[in-house]
């Protein structure tokens, strides 16, 4: 049977082997409880989802109309114990700033004629000739550029913090992404990787070449190999744990991982 992974099935082992095993081999489910900014992000993504839904039927709705979606959406997906970390401020604090992020955009890219072909769109990646290794995952866009004839795989940000010079070079996920793009329309075609951050109103660019593709898929298949040949998932100590939804049962902070349980409430 193949190995299928997603981006951040790799990413969980990479950062902590044992939040890994409890996630997924253990599956331990925890009950989270969802954050504003998670909140507003999964808000935006929807409403950006339906806006381009739109204009692949032929119809570009108004600037109002987005807003009314997104407002919809915000309430019917808000929960009254959605956490709001940062004191002093009110969710319609992060109800407007995802009113000015789609205005914003709405703005700079009217009339959405940049040939979108699909929104989340689920994609599976071949790592190898054989289909051993098999990547899985979910482009918030896919268009083709008529004008440069490339392919340009979006994808949406609404942190509140760009990523340091060089880092998107590095970024596996949409990498991945330009692998199954390849795939599915011809190896020779061009693929421009877009992040689109929001919080700042600006377009991140970069594109692979063959060869550093090649590379990550080496790389991504030694990585799976690493886990699947792991037999001891020590816990790694970071800023990070203070995210993390299994700190309570994890010894790393004084906790003992339940025996049997498979459902844990995190509070």
């Amino acid at each position: 049977m193949a190995a299928v992974f997603s981006h951040s099935r790799l990413s969980s082992f990479e950062q902590c082997k044992l939040k890994y095993k409890f996630r997924y081999i253990d599956k331990i489910i925890v009950e989270i409880e969802k954050t504003i900014e998670s909140h507003l992000g999964s808000s935006v993504h929807s409403a950006l989802e339906w806006l381009y839904n739109q204009v692949k039927l032929g119809r570009v709705p108004t600037a109002d109309e987005l807003i009314l979606n997104y407002s919809q959406i915000w309430k019917e997906e808000y929960d009254s114990e959605i956490i709001i970390v940062r004191k002093g401020l009110a969710p319609e604090h992060y109800f407007n700033k995802g009113i000015q992020f789609l205005i914003n955009y709405y703005t700079e890219h009217k009339p959405f004629d940049d040939n979108t072909i699909d929104v989340e769109r689920e994609i599976e990646i071949n790592l190898d000739e054989d289909g051993n290794y098999k990547i899985r995952g979910f482009i918030d866009r896919l268009a083709y550029n008529l004008k440069t004839e490339e392919y340009e795989v979006h994808d949406y940000k609404t942190s509140g913090t760009l990523p340091k010079e060089g880092d998107i070079e590095k970024d596996r996920q949409l990498a991945l992404y330009s692998i199954a793009i390849k795939e599915t329309y011809g190896k020779d075609k061009k693929v421009r990787l877009i992040w689109h951050y929001l919080s700042f109103s600006k377009k991140l660019h970069s594109m692979r070449t063959d060869e550093q593709l090649d590379k990550l898929k080496e790389d991504t298949i030694s990585l799976i190999k690493e886990i699947e040949s792991t037999t001891e998932f020590e816990p790694t100590k970071s800023t990070l744990c203070h995210w993390c939804e299994f700190k309570n049962i994890c010894p790393a902070w004084g906790g003992r991982p339940p025996a049997k349980q498979t459902k844990l409430n995190q509070f």
